[in-house]
């Protein structure tokens, strides 16, 4: 198979060691993760043929990655970096879909449990503003992304820090890329990035965000969400969606200055991580296939609905063949237009 006509989407994002405690007291221990992978499975959902562009450690288990292989993405854009990585992230939930905040030592104790030896030493990383002068562990190099992922069609960013949303959509549309979608990292959603925002989101198709991210954004100069959409989509966006998760998105078209509201689908959370980028995986595949962001977003919350019913990225490939088709027209029936 010739690679660089199979590839069609590119994802860039993360790829992590997850430890995960759900409300149900389900433990998922060193499963792979990481933001990547849950917007690709969110993409397989509709359509394949998704090239990923990520940074691990040598350290990260080589029967992680033949597992890619397996379920057909594409890991030439994986750069394997020659030291080892703490790729390391856990998250525990009171509530179905509100993590806890606690550490792993107290989780596992409040379970009866002893903490696994690979969580030894875990530290999660404080909130923190991002460095404008220096990447994190890791960003994405241009340098990393293979040639032939410039003849895609369609791209993803996933949330990471400031410098690699800065450089990647320029980078990107250097080649054969017409669609770029970007989830902001938190690390720069604040009104401190504000004058650097729109150098971002310029000529973005769609700028896919959380609404406590945009919110924070935004603190101090309104708390109308239609008016920050409309002021995200001014700097040159054709499309800004605000993910509200179990109260469902918000889509704002700036062409049409139309503007919907999707309910979420009514699934049973089961393990709401890596559900926002299911959804930008589900988007990016829907408007590429129709080329309307009201549809896009549509595909985008059925592969929200499929995240969240399990754990781990690959659990929506179990779905049956035509569940997803079903969804979606269900859903159709539930938009409001603004």
């Amino acid at each position: 198979m010739n690679v660089s006509n199979s590839i069609r989407y590119l994802i860039a994002g993360k790829i992590e060691r997850e430890f995960i405690v759900t409300a149900n007291h389900q433990t998922h221990l060193d499963i792979i993760g990481g933001n990547a992978l849950y917007a690709s499975t969110g993409l397989s959902i509709w359509d394949n043929g998704i090239g990923i562009i990520s940074r691990i450690g040598e350290d990260f288990p080589q029967e992680w990655l033949d597992q890619l292989s397996e379920i057909g993405l594409d890991k030439s854009g994986i750069k394997i970096v020659p030291e080892n990585l703490d790729l390391r992230k856990f998250v525990a939930y009171d509530k179905p879909d509100i993590p806890s905040g606690a550490n792993p030592i107290s989780s596992f104790a409040k379970l009866g449990l002893q903490i696994p030896k690979s969580l030894l030493g875990y530290k999660p990383s404080p909130p923190a503003l991002d460095n404008r002068a220096i990447m994190g562990s890791q960003s994405v190099h241009i340098n990393d992304i293979p040639p032939i992922y410039f003849d895609a069609l369609a791209a993803h960013i996933c949330p990471s820090d400031f410098l690699s949303h800065n450089v990647l959509p320029s980078t990107l549309r250097q080649g054969h890329i017409s669609t770029i979608t970007l989830d902001p990292g938190a690390g720069y959603m604040d009104p401190v990035f504000w004058e650097d925002i729109p150098a971002i989101v310029n000529h973005l198709t769609a700028f896919i965000v959380s609404e406590k991210k945009i919110r924070s954004l935004f603190q101090g100069r309104t708390i109308d969400l239609w008016q920050m959409a409309e002021a995200i989509c001014s700097y040159g966006c054709e499309i800004a969606i605000i993910n509200q998760n179990s109260k469902g998105v918000l889509v704002y078209d700036h062409a049409s200055k139309n503007k919907w509201i999707i309910p979420a689908y009514p699934a049973q959370i089961v393990d709401p991580t890596g559900r926002e980028d299911a959804f930008c995986g589900g988007f990016l595949a829907g408007f590429q296939t129709t080329y309307d962001p009201l549809q896009a977003a549509l595909y985008g919350s059925i592969s929200y609905s499929f995240s969240v019913e399990g754990s781990g990225p690959f659990y929506p490939l179990e779905a049956m063949p035509g569940l997803a088709t079903a969804r979606l027209e269900s859903l159709k029936s539930m938009i409001h237009k603004n």
